[in-house]
């Protein structure tokens, strides 16, 4: 059969749409047709190179359709099936047996570097095809019975696709890795989709007060607008004073969703003691941050990089439908549509800040 993708082909190169041709389906594997994908800021960077993806391959790891074919040995998924699709992981190694799965111990294997499979071959032939389990930059993925979720009929394929990362990623670090108790203080610094994801965990985790920091205005008027209760310009004020002005001594969780290590500095000196910044942002592997000592030791800071919003994708993505369908979490308001021969201008937007969520639409 032959699929239609959008495929990478080497460092910084456009999203270029070629005919591959899919070869066979192996036994725990699942082929969706692809309604719809969001485009993440992790496709951007493996396009660059920044993590190095192999290429040639077919990005994209938001993805949402419907269940074509499933192998000889999948049950959980049957054809006809509307799904969402999410990370993967190896499902043997130590943290996958305790339910950590977004810290397999092969993450980056099964994921980052999975544009083929474990044993070096690939359902698009040349091409790479297992990104993120799934190279959802494409009118059809092949994915696993591991990493795909059944979607309630309430949520429209195209509003589910971009649960599968960053959604669940920012709601997930404040409602799983915080575990953040109601009443507890909250910044969150760069309110992309990531970001504004986490400012509504926070209004739905009962904190107060919520702090959004960025450097675009209409972004941080987005966020007052989901419940944050201030918003700081960056580019205007000092985040850190603003905060400590806020709180009487700064915040109980922070977290950084911006990659740059300046703003992870910010963040950790603006937690209160014994207060908890959660590392989101994904710079270019090798980069180091500066902290003080001091800071973290005698005010028993802890920093912890968040994945996926440590969650359980079986479990936590039909929370988070669940919530959208009651009206409490209106993610929808962060999406921009486009067609999928728009990639480009999509992939563009959403570099430039000009759009929140990017979601493409296959078909």
């Amino acid at each position: 059969m032959n699929i239609t993708a959008a495929v990478v082909e080497s460092k910084g190169a456009p999203f270029a749409h070629r005919e591959l041709s899919l070869g066979e389906l192996r036994a725990d594997e699942v082929l969706v047709e692809v309604a719809a994908s969001g485009i993440c800021h992790t496709d951007l960077t493996c396009r660059d190179q920044l993590i190095p993806t192999p290429l040639p391959a077919v990005l994209g790891h938001e993805g949402a359709g419907v269940v074509v074919e499933v192998g000889e040995s999948v049950t959980k998924v049957s054809p006809g099936d509307r799904v969402g699709m999410t990370f993967t992981a190896c499902g043997e190694c130590p943290s996958c047996l305790r339910a950590k799965s977004a810290y397999c111990h092969q993450f980056f294997e099964c994921n980052f570097a999975a544009s083929r499979r474990v044993d070096g071959s690939s359902a698009f032939g040349d091409v790479g095809a297992h990104f993120f389990g799934q190279s959802s930059f494409a009118t059809h993925s092949v994915a696993s019975e591991r990493n795909v979720v059944k979607l309630p009929d309430g949520i429209s394929l195209e509003v589910a696709a971009p649960f599968g990362c960053g959604i669940q990623t920012g709601a997930g670090a404040v409602l799983r890795s915080f575990d953040a108790p109601a009443g507890s203080s909250l910044a969150v610094f760069g309110v992309g989709t990531v970001g504004l994801a986490s400012v509504l965990g926070g209004v739905i985790a009962g904190c107060s007060p919520i702090v959004a920091v960025d450097v675009v205005p209409e972004r941080l008027a987005v966020a007052r607008e989901l419940g944050a209760t201030h918003v700081v310009d960056a580019r205007e004020e000092d985040a850190v004073e603003r905060i400590r002005e806020a709180t009487g001594c700064g915040v109980d969780f922070a977290i950084e969703a911006t990659g740059s290590p300046q703003v992870l500095r910010a963040c950790v000196d603006a937690t209160a003691p014994c207060g908890v910044t959660g590392v989101i942002g994904a710079p270019a592997f090798g980069t180091e941050v500066s902290l003080d000592v001091t800071t973290v030791l005698t005010g028993g800071r802890v920093v912890r990089g968040v994945v996926e919003g440590d969650s359980v994708p079986e479990e936590f993505l039909p929370y988070l439908y669940s919530l959208y369908a009651d009206g409490r979490f209106p993610v929808d308001r962060l999406m921009t549509f486009y067609e999928f021969d728009e990639i480009e201008q999509a992939a563009h937007d959403a570099e430039s800040g000009s759009v929140i969520k990017a979601v493409l639409r296959m078909h």
